[in-house]
């Protein structure tokens, strides 16, 4: 509560005084900055000793105002009651007033030597000089940032690690699967080393360049984007050192109090996934803490007016914003879409609700908005809580966010029936309004756009054959066999978009026009930056049917890496999958080595398989294996 004003506000205004002719040849508009220090001291202790000389004043009924003003904050006041000698009289300090007059006595004696003191503390500060007042500020700041770290540094409440995953098998018994799985093992380490050599630090790496890279996703800073999402695939391949220099780059170098413009939705799955994943399978600590205070610098990202975060964020200044190039300023579905897992573990971990109200929020708004042919458009105006442009793709802008829906009710023990019907109720429209069979036969996912299909599919798209699949279990109506059926018509269909190029890598989209089935026709969609969607597909059709066809489609895909994307410094893109002579990219993305890999290794499992309570595992956006918490 503020004090009361002690006068009206007409009569604080102050009469110009006339001081006559200046004394100094040269007349000053403005004081000097010691003489509006001094004035600000006396202006400061004289309202501090009028405020006090209200409690030496003598009790009156003048001042019963001022006294039910202030006085009831610090000393409650009693009403007699019936049972008193004089009923409906006000006591001032109640039945036990000598114990209250004790009290008003202790605090009109804090006043004054609060009082005293200030007054000997501007005494003090005037007879300093202007650099001895400096360096204090200066002093009180760096007290301020150390407390700061200091409580950075706060222990995170200790909780229960789940059973770890970690890799508790042998080599396969088949021969030929142990070859592969080393030849996998071989092309991680391939990548890892160059990037340790020639991209310590950086985000990722250009392997022909042999320099550190970046994009704007990760904002200015360097912050080992490739370190952080590469963790998890290191330890479960058993490249242990490698893993530790991770760990100590982590604990020395990963610092977000940069300030740098990152993506909420990218820095979510790559880093807080990414030091989710290596704390669960190590049980260091470290990553938990750093998992944690990223998170927090997240946090401002959704102060919007509908809590829908944006989807770019300052880490140092907490300022948020959209890319420029969506619809109408909107946030993108696929985006705000996949927070989920991250952070109810985080939640789970820490005891701080926050993370899992802000991520329920989300999907409270969602459930109440209109859906066009039930389907949810890619873009949502976080300012006014309305669609953007009415376009659907279960590919870019979308996928994650139908993904995050299932694996959220999955990774609750199958209990977050909210999530699963949300989930159920969209897949109904997709496959109403968006799936289709081609003439030659293949069933492709296409995307709507203002009520019109676009008969394209994207690279990204092709992880819906796993996500069919996973999800068979416990659908509508008893249909497991159809969406075991559908996931493994997608699989057949982005195989042929691998298939039917020179290179027996997928372009980054498709075709389904007339003549032309599962092919690029822009030269701008002929590109392969080392995506994972499609093996990750083959890994899910394998696990559930035992199929041996999605491990040959899977070491198929390998071998093409390795022949047309390995460079002397790693591996890079390619530009053209349907030419001989691919011209190369120069770049190694992270997820080559958190997703593509690790899916590739999966094929090839131990004796004793990485996840051995199958159903008590779900892979996250960056394809992350996590049990539940």
């Amino acid at each position: 509560m503020t004090t009361p004003a002690l006068l009206p506000l007409s009569g604080r205004r102050i009469p110009p005084l006339n001081l006559g002719p200046p004394s100094f040849p040269h007349h000053r508009a403005t004081l000097r900055l010691s003489e509006k220090f001094i004035l600000l001291l006396i202006l400061s202790a004289f309202i501090t000793l009028c405020f006090g000389a209200f409690f030496f004043l003598p009790d009156s009924s003048k001042h019963k105002r001022f006294d039910l003003g202030l006085e009831d904050v610090l000393i409650p006041h009693v009403d007699a009651g019936k049972g008193a000698k004089n009923p409906g009289v006000f006591l001032i300090h109640g039945p036990d007033e000598h114990r209250h007059r004790e009290e008003e006595e202790r605090l009109r004696n804090k006043i004054r030597a609060d009082h005293e003191k200030a007054l000997e503390e501007a005494k003090e500060k005037l007879k300093k000089s202007r650099e001895e007042i400096r360096a204090e500020i200066q002093t009180e700041k760096n007290k301020v940032v150390q407390e700061m770290k200091t409580k950075e540094k706060k222990p995170l409440p200790a909780v229960p690690i789940p059973n770890l995953i970690g890799t508790h098998g042998g080599d396969p018994e088949d021969n030929d699967l142990r070859e592969k799985r080393e030849k996998i093992k071989e092309m991680m380490k391939h990548a890892w080393d160059n990037y340790r050599i020639y991209g310590w630090g950086h985000n990722e790496l250009r392997p022909i360049a042999r320099k550190g890279h970046s994009t704007n996703i990760f904002g200015s800073s360097q912050m080992g984007a490739t370190i952080v999402d590469a963790l998890d695939t290191l330890y479960i391949m058993g490249l242990h050192d490698e893993f530790r220099d991770g760990q100590k780059w982590i604990e020395n170098n990963l610092d977000f109090s940069v300030n740098s413009e990152v993506s909420v939705f990218e820095v979510n799955i790559r880093f807080i996934g990414g030091l989710l994943a290596a704390y669960y399978l190590s049980g260091e600590e470290i990553f938990k803490i750093k998992a944690v205070q990223l998170a927090e610098k997240l946090l401002p990202a959704f102060n919007t007016p509908t809590g829908i975060p944006w989807a770019m964020v300052n880490l140092k200044s907490g300022v948020g914003r959209n890319w420029g190039w969506a619809s109408a300023g909107s946030s993108i579905l696929a985006e705000f879409g996949t927070l989920h897992m991250e952070f109810v573990h985080l939640s789970y971990l820490t005891g701080n609700p926050i993370y899992y109200k802000k991520v329920m929020h989300i999907r409270k708004l969602l459930q109440k908005m209109d859906r066009p042919n039930g389907l949810y458009p890619n873009y949502l105006n976080p300012r006014t809580g309305r669609w953007g442009q009415y376009h659907t793709s279960v590919g870019g802008l979308g996928d994650s966010f139908y993904e995050y829906l299932l694996k959220a009710w999955l990774m609750s023990d199958k209990t977050d029936h909210e999530a699963r019907k949300m989930y159920d109720d969209a897949i109904e429209a997709i496959e109403k309004h968006l799936i289709r069979k081609s003439r030659g036969g293949l069933t492709f996912i296409g995307e709507w756009k203002n009520g019109h299909l676009e008969k394209k599919m994207g690279h990204l798209a092709c992880f819906a054959g796993g996500m069919f699949v996973l999800g068979a279990d416990g659908s509508r109506m008893d249909q497991a066999g159809h969406y075991l059926e559908l996931g493994a018509e997608i699989a057949r269909t982005c195989h042929e978009s691998y298939d039917r190029t020179a290179l027996k890598l997928g372009p980054e989209s498709f075709k389904f026009d007339g003549a032309v089935e599962a092919v690029a026709v822009r030269q701008a969609e002929k590109y392969y930056i080392l995506r994972p969607e499609v093996i990750e597909t083959y890994w899910y059709l394998w696990r559930f049917t035992h199929d041996p066809r999605y491990r040959e489609w899977g070491w198929e895909a390998a071998l093409a890496i390795e022949k047309y994307c390995r460079v002397t410094g790693g591996f890079s893109g390619v530009k053209d999958v349907y030419s001989s002579t691919p011209t190369h990219d120069d770049v190694q993305q992270s997820f080559f080595l958190a997703e593509t890999l690790k899916r590739m290794e999966f094929l090839c499992p131990r004796s004793t398989p990485a996840c051995p309570a199958w159903e008590n595992c779900h892979a996250d956006g960056a394809g992350r294996t996590w049990e539940q918490p």
